[in-house]
């Protein structure tokens, strides 16, 4: 038993698996929670069910901080550390394509299992309690007052996991960056990931809720891609969506910080080269016109793309649906054919915090050990979204959580630092 006095600011996820692991090392911990309930936003996690880690875990699925970091950390505390402990807690895990759910698809259920060993390791926790103030202690007796709501508590060490500004609805309103910035952190600039982009144009109404595997590349000015995605392309009624749109919203947002829009291609065949699908157009146009009926232009193009896109592309190539395949000419059939494979867009926005999974930017974390302790305050910990430290779909930003708690806990609660390579003998109760 450590006898240490622990407080944690923020219960979500990272708060409380940095609270356990405190408490499992023989901590005194207290979670300091704004809201009313602990976790909320686990709940909304990988659409109700909860993607609770990847086995395909490794750095380069994670940015803002130095790779080199974030891999020394997960090498400590990584996908099958996280698979154990929930095990141990009571929570079985099951995979699909190396994503992690729990057994029971219930994202409720992840929340349960932390909840149920916070009550279990009796951990003190007070609802809320908006942490307004952390003050180093001056006197004898070392350590740290928090301040909030009128409040005051006095603890040894702190662990702040009061999360970023996504999903503020849930609790994370930024004032863990405010906390961190009056202790003398650099706050690299914070903005929504993994959220959708808004578009300039004034046709995404004709096409929303088209969906279909695509290749999206943000592009600079002179046509040069800055990055790329491919997956499951979502249209909405203001722009595009969608799984590999999300993993380029990150960049897309800084660059908006620079620059007004950004130039987008979208290859709706990206199995296609432009040759081979000229080609392909060329032989069955030949082929059609050879027939007794002759076909339109929209029976022609039928099965490329989806109809709503096809008809939007037929306008734009001058030509009508229910044209004769004889009179579209074929300069029409290689605007088409562009549009296909090399359909522009222009994004001029991405969606705000309410509606982002994550956000990109937070505490600097090269003012951070790999324990999790500031290089700039002894003795105070960080946690979970509030660092500089975001990960791509696949249930990497909540391995991150249960990662950067598991060692703030543990070295908030004066546990030995863990051995890589002795870590499988770990128990986590």
């Amino acid at each position: 038993m450590t006898g240490k006095k622990v407080g944690v600011i923020g219960g979500g996820a990272s708060g409380m698996m940095a609270a356990i692991t405190a408490a499992g090392c023989g901590a005194e911990v207290t979670i300091m929670e704004s809201g009313d309930r602990l976790g909320r936003k686990i709940l909304s996690t990988g659409n109700g069910k909860c993607n609770l880690g990847n086995r395909l875990l490794n750095a380069e699925q994670y940015n803002g901080a130095d790779r080199s970091y974030i891999r020394r950390c997960l090498e400590r505390f990584g996908t099958e550390e996280s698979v154990r402990f929930f095990r141990e807690i009571g929570l079985l895990t099951k995979e699909k394509n190396g994503y992690l759910y729990p057994l029971s698809g219930q994202a409720a259920a992840v929340l349960d299992a932390l909840r149920f060993e916070v009550m279990a390791r009796d951990i003190r926790v007070l609802y809320g309690f908006r942490a307004e103030e952390i003050h180093k202690s001056q006197g004898d007796r070392k350590g740290f007052f928090v301040k909030g709501d009128g409040r005051k508590e006095f603890f040894d060490r702190v662990i702040l996991a009061a999360g970023g500004r996504a999903a503020p609805q849930t609790g994370s309103d930024g004032s863990g960056y405010e906390l961190a910035k009056r202790l003398g952190h650099r706050i690299l600039p914070v903005v929504p990931a993994l959220t959708y982009l808004t578009c300039r144009e004034d046709f995404w109404k004709g096409i929303a809720g088209v969906r279909g595997d695509a290749e999206i590349s943000l592009l600079e000015e002179n046509g040069a891609v800055i990055d790329k995605e491919r997956g499951e392309l979502q249209i909405t009624d203001r722009g595009i969506s969608g799984i590999p749109v999300f993993q380029l919203s990150r960049t897309a947002a800084y660059l908006l910080q620079k620059r007004a829009e950004i130039p987008v291609r979208i290859d709706l065949m990206p199995d296609m080269t432009e040759e081979e699908l000229w080609a392909y157009l060329q032989t069955r146009r030949a082929s059609c016109l050879e027939q007794a009926k002759e076909r339109t232009a929209e029976e022609f193009f039928t099965g490329l793309v989806n109809k709503k896109l096809m008809t939007l592309f037929l306008k734009q190539a001058g030509s009508k649906g229910n044209q004769s395949l004889s009179l579209v000419a074929e300069q029409q059939m290689k605007k088409i054919l562009r549009f296909c494979k090399d359909f522009r867009v222009t994004v001029t926005g991405t969606g705000n915090f309410q509606n982002a999974q994550t956000c990109a930017g937070g505490v600097d974390t090269s003012q951070i050990t790999e324990n999790m302790e500031s290089k700039l305050v002894r003795e105070l910990y960080f946690s979970g979204e509030v660092m500089d430290v975001d990960g791509r779909c696949g249930g990497y930003n909540l391995q991150w959580a249960w990662t950067s708690g598991y060692l703030a806990g543990r070295a908030a609660a004066g546990c030995s630092a863990i051995d890589p390579s002795a870590k499988e003998k770990t128990s986590f109760r």
